[in-house]
């Protein structure tokens, strides 16, 4: 990766502040009109030093372990406990998507993206109190977390190569283009649905990172448009990862219908989405 650019606590609070309300549904929020979609590539830079500095600043090893540990010895945590490890991972998310968004490979490092896929399952294992679960999931995070591995994962971050603003443009309109396919499909199993999700939360991120880096009126509406759906789509997946793990559903192969709100809010977007328009007159942030 590139030099990054050091950002300071009121930059990292405003991007705090962001991530906290990217799942909150808005009673009242509408598209930009245009959407946005402009991006250099030193402003993917700027993006991408913001989310690794927001990471390091607040995914603290020995918080982790702490954690860890009171998972492995009693298989939940307290309240307090629990809202600490949710802002650890929503850190961690945020870097992921990043990694993915900005990067050439658009994929997070390997030992990386095992560690947010662990703290998730692990997450959904101690809040539908499955103790086998959070102890098989909470061993393998503590392994990650041992110092070799640590170290691996930082230098895993920080070999990211950044793509060009092609390369960012041309992933982002696949992105909604394969949104657009899916939610024309009449129903979802529940990992589709995920990774419907995915798609979306990464562009809340995206738009997230902007807003603080640049305050813009068009970027915060397509923010809060996104953390709607991505509200809404967050709920709904947590009651399918619940009915799976009490044997209602089978995940990977049950159909469901997507609810109409999400639906109607998902074919708004992916319909003034420009995903084939020249972009060349669209205004930067």
């Amino acid at each position: 990766m590139s030099a990054r650019s050091t950002y300071s606590p009121a930059v990292l609070d405003a991007m705090f502040e962001a991530v906290e309300m990217d799942d909150v549904v808005d009673p009242v929020v509408s598209l930009p009109d245009p959407i946005p979609v402009a991006c250099t590539q030193e402003e993917m830079r700027r993006c991408l030093s913001l989310c690794v500095q927001f990471w390091r600043a607040g995914a603290i090893r020995a918080d982790l372990r702490e954690l860890t540990a009171t998972l492995l010895l009693t298989g939940d945590l307290p309240q307090d406990a629990r809202l600490r490890y949710k802002h650890i991972r929503a850190r961690y998310k945020h870097l992921r998507f990043a990694l993915v968004l900005y990067g050439a490979r658009h994929k997070a490092p390997l030992l990386f993206r095992s560690t947010v896929v662990v703290m998730g399952h692990l997450q959904d294992a101690f809040r539908n109190r499955r103790r086998a679960a959070v102890l098989g999931y909470a061993l393998l995070l503590r392994a990650l977390l041992t110092w070799p591995v640590w170290t691996t994962i930082q230098r895993e971050v920080d070999a990211v190569r950044l793509d060009d603003a092609a390369g960012f443009l041309a992933f982002r309109r696949s992105e909604f283009a394969r949104l657009k396919s899916w939610v024309q499909g009449k129903a979802l199993t529940g990992h589709r649905f995920h990774a419907m999700r995915k798609v979306v939360s990464r562009q809340v991120s995206f738009y997230d990172t902007m807003r603080t880096l640049e305050p813009d009126d068009q970027a915060y509406r397509m923010s809060r448009f996104l953390s709607a759906i991505n509200g809404l789509m967050g709920s709904l997946h947590d009651d399918l990862v619940e009915q799976a793990s009490a044997g209602h559903r089978n995940y990977h192969k049950d159909d469901f219908p997507l609810p109409d709100d999400i639906r109607c809010r998902l074919e708004a977007l992916t319909a003034r989405y420009p995903v084939t328009a020249t972009d060349r007159s669209a205004p930067a942030f």
